[in-house]
């Protein structure tokens, strides 16, 4: 979920895909803002596009997919800092078309749900994450 600057009020979707038990997670790389951070794919909302759209476009930077964009699984907001809050919404991507090529992370892994918990994820992916570890969204991801 690379976002490049920092604003506030900036509004980030991320994609939750989910495989045999697993979720693809990436690694940032160690010269990016939170290096070595761990986070689920995705990016910002560019003004002219809605938050599937951005993440669509997202995944096809990121992974050379072509993502189907499912359900809305939750929505929040995190800050930062006092100057700096994101809007985070996490998606769950059912599925995809082409073969995933690691274009901007250190490393891609799928993990899975009790192997998340123990990865240095972004302090705005955690609260998400312990939910997700705790199978709060396991029927979303199945069904």
């Amino acid at each position: 979920m690379r976002n490049g600057g920092e604003r506030a009020g900036l509004l980030v979707s991320a994609a939750i895909i989910y495989r045999r038990g697993q979720v693809l997670v990436g690694q940032r790389p160690e010269a990016d803002k939170h290096p070595l951070k761990w986070e689920f794919p995705g990016g910002k909302v560019e003004s002219a596009e809605s938050p599937r759209q951005a993440l669509v476009r997202e995944l096809r930077e990121e992974l050379e997919i072509e993502a189907t964009v499912g359900a809305e699984l939750a929505r929040y907001r995190h800050k930062y800092s006092p100057a700096y809050e994101i809007s985070l919404l996490f998606f769950a991507v059912p599925g995809f078309v082409g073969q995933l090529k690691n274009r901007v992370y250190k490393q891609i892994s799928w993990a899975s749900l009790n192997e998340l918990e123990r990865l240095d994820f972004l302090e705005g992916d955690v609260d998400f994450l312990r939910r997700l570890a705790r199978g709060d969204f396991r029927p979303q991801l199945e069904g």
